[in-house]
């Protein structure tokens, strides 16, 4: 822990008179030097299997489908179904309602699939979920643009129960509904302060997501309403300024008393540390990669946006699902794709021992909320 935060601090002495600020509303595509370190290659051969060379092809191919997603969208207008990335084929796909939208989304650079139900008509459906009161053994919902449906997940062991039942025939009578089971229900990744990497409120500790101009982002479920912030050195880094949860998960905390903000990510020594150089939000299907407190580094594929979390504590909407695994005390850290910004750690089902799924809150969604600008590299 300490030999990884006084990398970061050491990094600060020369990062902070270098750097320029972006907001949520100037987020970077990515610059043109290499998208990440030899530390995350290696973490990406790991995790999904790949060689250097595929590893360095993948994350072009991301980069490439980023920017092709938003002239899709554009072009597809009110046809627009959705977009994903395929890792296997390195590009994106882009679901249209109209034969007549083909071409013209297809001079993007996108594959095209024609669809029955707009982006637009499955937003409308999810939106009327949403308003529905879900039972514990509902999990979460999200648009899927693959499946062209609203995926409501159930847990395995809840899918008879007749409240569960009687929610998924009222969430069919909504709009185009498919339903998948999952083995546990979510919670939310804070933790007892146990010792281990920073930060602690009142008796919980969780982790920083991403530095802001004047402090950090991080889970609004962090927030004990306490008082003072503490650092992994317990030293007293600032308060709480801001934070919503439920509804939303996200927060943000002043910094000060000899803290100071850089563009950093910790790699603990899975990877080297990572510089943040924006917040271009990466496409379902591309690869992404976690950093918190308890369970380190690791690396996944996000799967799912705008998707509803039925927590204990109440529903959060318009989370981002991937196949990272978390644990308690990674709440609130950060997830990255290649070197942009994505989101910080809300919460999930499942353990890094045995695999599981995790949720994240999109950070430009923090920062428009709360007028910050991201500190980049």
């Amino acid at each position: 822990m300490r030999t990884g935060l006084s990398a970061l601090l050491l990094l600060g002495t020369w990062a902070t008179a270098s750097t320029m600020p972006a907001s949520a509303s100037d987020a970077h595509e990515g610059s043109a030097e290499a998208p990440a370190s030899a530390g995350l290659l290696t973490a990406m051969q790991h995790d999904f299997g790949l060689t250097k060379s595929q590893a360095e092809a993948r994350l072009a191919a991301e980069k490439t489908a980023t920017a092709v997603e938003r002239r899709a969208k554009r072009a597809a207008g009110s046809s627009y179904g959705g977009s994903w990335f395929d890792a296997g084929s390195g590009r994106l796909t882009v679901a249209v309602t109209r034969a007549a939208s083909a071409e013209t989304v297809r001079a993007t650079g996108a594959d095209v699939r024609l669809v029955k139900h707009s982006a637009k008509q499955l937003d409308a459906a999810k939106a009327r979920l949403d308003k529905l009161n879900a039972p514990a053994g509902v999990s979460s919902w999200h648009v899927d643009p693959k499946a062209n449906k609203v995926v409501v997940d159930v847990v395995s062991a809840r899918k008879n129960d007749n409240d569960v039942r009687h929610f998924l025939t009222r969430a069919r009578q909504a709009g185009p509904v498919t339903v998948r089971q999952t083995s546990a229900a979510p919670e939310t990744f804070a933790a007892g302060t146990v010792g281990g990497d920073p930060f602690y409120t009142g008796n919980v500790r969780c982790s920083i997501g991403f530095s802001v101009y004047g402090g950090f982002v991080t889970a609004g479920h962090c927030d004990q309403h306490t008082g003072a912030v503490y650092g992994w050195d317990g030293s007293y880094v600032g308060n709480f300024q801001g934070s919503s949860f439920p509804d939303n998960d996200y927060a943000w905390v002043n910094v000060g008393s000899g803290w100071w903000t850089v563009p950093v990510v910790l790699g603990w020594g899975t990877v080297s540390d990572q510089l943040v150089r924006g917040s271009a939000e990466a496409p379902v299907g591309a690869s992404i990669c976690r950093s918190g407190s308890t369970t380190h580094w690791h690396c996944g594929t996000v799967l799912a946006k705008n998707e509803t979390v039925n927590y204990s504590q109440g529903s959060v909407y318009q989370l981002t699902k991937t196949s990272v695994c978390a644990e308690p005390g990674d709440s609130g850290g950060s997830f990255i794709s290649g070197d942009q910004a994505q989101g910080v750690t809300s919460g999930g089902w499942g353990n890094c021992s045995s695999g599981g799924e995790t949720w994240y809150q999109p950070v430009n969604e923090i920062l428009n909320r709360y007028g910050l600008t991201l500190h980049t590299a």
